[in-house]
């Protein structure tokens, strides 16, 4: 429960009698003086005892509405907040309820109880709701200085009057988002939880919980990522007085949440993610135009960028996966056999025969490969290469597959040698001649 400043409570003194109010007797007075002793004391039970008694001896007495205010604070103090609230309602749907409760003091109590006591309710009523949204409005809104407190004293009052009252509204505000997470009703959840982050941008709270019900929805709805991101980097920036939030929750929960969720989405990149808490420290809502590159997103950009830097290399590593796969058998069948292949780049790791060869062993290199290549293309010749090809150098063809073999990886390809560009010949060597045997 929160706490209204000591001297503000203090303040509320006797129930002076008003005009034409008076007490049937001494008896009721001191049913009354005794109450309120006790609510003063902190002696709850004693004061409902006493309150009830005289509810019940004097139904009809003129201080009704005081009796009503003392039964507020004494069920506030008994942790009764439903009932504290029920009698509220009463006092505060008076239209004359201000001149009932005449001290300012006890109606800055009357409202405080009212608002504060709703966090206390295990499952609050759409009625007991609606009370505590009312006083917490009027407690925002009470600017009337209690006799006898200071500027400074009132200053301070003040502060925690209004700091409750935003505290209800807010919880008041998320309730139905709350509620429907509890269901699972993301959908529902998410634009409750939006409109409360509307009335509410500073609020940490509402952040989050927009966040979680956007990571919900992101299940069956990926684009929802995005802004759940946001909506987390918003809780983790803003600043946790003002966003009515504990400090302590903040800094171990909601930004690690963040940075492991980023994370995983993005992918390890602290720039961004400054970039990111910049930006949502000036909005609760994201811009229309933004957006967070996801781990998918940055390899179909590099993917791009290698086939527009390395096309023929792309173009076998394609090639090469659907060989791979389990069903590669299947797909040189159906989709490679007989197909005429675009330009591919290799380079030569063995020649059959050495000179004038008809068959070609071929590797592909590819860039930071931790092994260098094997051979996983054989290229048959439509005739024998006018030479010796050297070992090493890198060329191109053009050709069509023929056959496969998964154990060892070995692609056949049918190529004709106009078809092969950049492959360096040179004459093969003359045979040795035979020495002549000595005459004997």
């Amino acid at each position: 429960m929160f706490k209204l400043s000591m001297l503000l409570v203090c303040l509320a003194g006797a129930l002076a009698a008003q005009g034409a109010k008076q007490y049937r007797n001494q008896a009721e007075y001191q049913l009354y003086d005794s109450a309120a002793k006790a609510v003063a004391a902190n002696d709850f039970q004693k004061a409902l005892a006493l309150l009830n008694t005289w509810a019940r001896d004097y139904a009809d007495s003129d201080f009704s509405a005081d009796r009503q205010f003392l039964y507020v604070l004494a069920y506030t103090g008994a942790k009764q907040p439903d009932k504290a609230i029920d009698i509220a309602r009463d006092l505060l749907n008076k239209p004359d309820w201000e001149s009932v409760l005449p001290s300012p003091a006890n109606r800055v109590r009357l409202l405080f109880a009212a608002a504060a006591a709703i966090q206390d309710v295990r499952v609050p009523t759409a009625e007991e709701l609606a009370v505590s949204d009312q006083a917490s409005r009027r407690l925002l809104a009470f600017s009337e200085k209690p006799q006898g407190l200071t500027d400074e004293a009132w200053t301070e009052a003040r502060g925690q009057m209004q700091a409750t009252a935003k505290r209800t509204l807010l919880f008041i505000a998320l309730i139905p988002g709350t509620r429907a997470m509890e269901k699972g009703d993301c959908v529902t959840a998410r634009a409750a939880f939006s409109k409360a982050l509307e009335e509410h941008p500073d609020s940490v709270q509402a952040a989050w919980d927009l966040g979680s019900a956007d990571l919900c929805l992101y299940k069956t709805q990926p684009s929802r990522a995005v802004p759940a991101i946001y909506a987390f980097a918003r809780a983790a920036v803003i600043d946790p007085v003002k966003g009515m939030a504990d400090p302590k929750w903040q800094q171990d929960t909601v930004r690690p949440f963040l940075e492991n969720v980023f994370e995983q989405y993005h992918g390890t990149d602290p720039e961004a993610l400054e970039q990111l808490k910049r930006l949502a420290a000036k909005s609760p809502f994201p811009p229309e135009d933004f957006g967070i590159k996801s781990l998918t997103d940055i390899a179909i950009e590099k993917q791009d960028a290698f086939e527009k830097g390395h096309p023929q290399l792309a173009l076998w590593m394609k090639i090469k996966a659907a060989l791979s796969d389990g069903d590669g058998a299947h797909y040189f069948t159906s989709d490679l056999q007989g197909a005429s292949v675009p330009r591919l780049r290799g380079i030569l790791v063995e020649a059959k025969p050495a000179c004038h060869p008809t068959e070609l062993l071929v590797a592909v290199p590819v860039p930071d490969a931790l092994t260098p290549p094997g051979p996983e293309i054989s290229l048959k010749l439509d005739g024998a290469l006018p030479g010796k090809p050297e070992l090493g150098a890198e060329f191109q063809w053009e050709g069509v597959p023929s056959a496969f073999s998964a154990r060892p990886f070995r692609l056949t390809m049918e190529t004709e040698q106009s078809k092969i560009e950049g492959l360096k010949i040179t004459p093969c060597a003359p045979p040795a001649r035979k020495r002549p045997e000595p005459r004997r």
